[in-house]
């Protein structure tokens, strides 16, 4: 693994959930028991919207060839993660009781600490290995 497969991969899986949420918008929040009305669905739209854009950010991310440019990318998606996740736990909190929920936010742990290592613990944010 290295940062520029990271981010392709990266690139991928979050294009695929911002596709599917807005194809099918209760097809995600089902699976962690949240049923959403059809007349909720522009909720799921717009995070589809915004995991389009992350997508983007990751694809693109992969040409930088600037120190800074490349940080900044690898601080986006970790504090995309890192909200999601803490929101996750808050719904859970508030009454989303189910397990599944938790294994969402062990993947968004997984997926900032990959960003981490590949990507902010080289000196120059780079890895074109």
């Amino acid at each position: 693994m290295n940062l520029r497969r990271l981010l392709t991969l990266h690139a991928l899986i979050t294009f695929a959930a911002g596709v599917v949420l807005i194809a099918a918008p209760g097809l995600i929040p089902g699976a962690v028991g949240v049923r959403v009305p059809p007349d909720a669905y522009l909720v799921c739209y717009l995070l589809g919207a915004a995991e389009l854009a992350l997508a983007f950010l990751s694809f693109a991310g992969r040409t930088l060839r600037r120190p800074d440019g490349m940080r900044l990318v690898i601080w986006t998606v970790i504090v995309f993660h890192g909200c999601t996740a803490a929101v996750e736990a808050y719904a859970f909190a508030r009454g989303v009781v189910n397990p599944a929920i938790w294994a969402n936010v062990a993947l968004r742990l997984v997926v900032i600490a990959l960003f981490i290592q590949y990507g902010l613990r080289r000196k120059d944010g780079h890895d074109d290995h």
